[in-house]
């Protein structure tokens, strides 16, 4: 899945016979009933289902709990919202595996199909009647001392921010080898295309088109009139460096809480060498998202 450039659209193919996994809600009934519903669906078709790590065994299926049952996956079928999108992007790893989701949530801009569908969109898949659509994730590597001491992939967004701490955080901020500012705020949102419409459009940020080549640093509640959301094409490199010894922050990749970074370290920002495949109908229109879920441009 390494690459130098966004890879295009391409028609999805299901060989007959394949391995399925299943990411569905936690602990929420329907998603249970339906991800029950979806198995005896896909294993009457002849497919091999499984259920994902870290849930509870979908009847009729088998858990995905090795290395190569993961490398043999043709498709995840996520039920669920956003964040439950976002798990099954974790559990992949950055495996070339593309992802069908369905919204049980609220908003939905991952999981983009209707959860009274299911059946029917899950067809349209296996009879090769669906796109795969590109989007591109974030790489950060945190350095102390030079080493690496964490590396992480991000779909949606990285996020350096106080967390508990009382005072704000003093940054400073570096595009390439170029200074952009030391800015003391709550934190700081570096978002993908497909995340712009998450935190970072909730602290101010803007809209990208997913398939923009570019990255958005947003700060939250910056000390300062002039801090303002800064787009940069991807193939920059942002680096993020906490200015004052007793200096803490909390690194959240993709909502999720990964490691505390200190003055003593370095996060160093790019594009990941790993595309992420989302499953959309081919007349799958991304401004109508925007106008459904955000009433993006509605005067009334």
């Amino acid at each position: 899945m390494k690459k130098t450039a966004m890879k295009s659209k391409s028609q999805l193919v299901i060989p007959g016979k394949s391995n399925i996994a299943l990411v569905y809600r936690l602990e929420t009934a329907r998603a249970v009933a339906l991800a029950k519903k979806v198995a005896e669906f896909l294993t009457k078709q002849g497919h091999q289902v499984f259920t994902a790590p870290g849930q509870k065994l979908v009847a009729g299926t088998k858990l995905a709990s090795t290395k190569k049952q993961l490398d043999s996956l043709s498709l995840v079928i996520v039920l669920g919202g956003d964040g439950t999108y976002l798990r099954a992007v974790r559990t992949l790893a950055g495996r070339d595996v593309p992802i069908l989701g369905f919204n049980m949530g609220s908003l939905g801009f991952l999981t983009a199909h209707n959860a009274d569908t299911t059946l029917e969109v899950v067809q349209d898949t296996l009879n090769g009647e669906m796109e795969l659509r590109p989007r591109s994730m974030i790489y950060a590597k945190i350095l102390r001392k030079r080493k690496i001491r964490a590396e992480y992939h991000a779909l949606n967004d990285m996020v350096i921010e106080r967390g508990s701490l009382s005072q704000l955080i003093n940054t400073a901020i570096y595009s390439d080898k170029y200074m952009v500012s030391e800015v003391k705020a709550d934190g700081f949102i570096v978002s993908s295309p497909s995340g712009s419409t998450a935190y970072n459009l909730a602290a101010g940020g803007p809209i990208l088109h997913p398939e923009a080549p570019v990255l958005v640093m947003t700060p939250v509640a910056p000390h300062s009139l002039t801090s303002r959301p800064l787009i940069v094409p991807d193939s920059t490199k942002l680096s993020f460096k906490l200015d004052g010894k007793t200096q803490k922050a909390h690194f959240i990749v993709d909502g999720q809480k990964m490691t505390e970074i200190t003055a003593d370290d370095e996060v160093v920002l790019t594009r990941s060498q790993y595309d992420h495949w989302m499953v959309r109908h081919p007349d799958h229109n991304y401004f109508h998202l925007l106008r459904e879920k955000l009433k993006f441009g509605d005067r009334t």
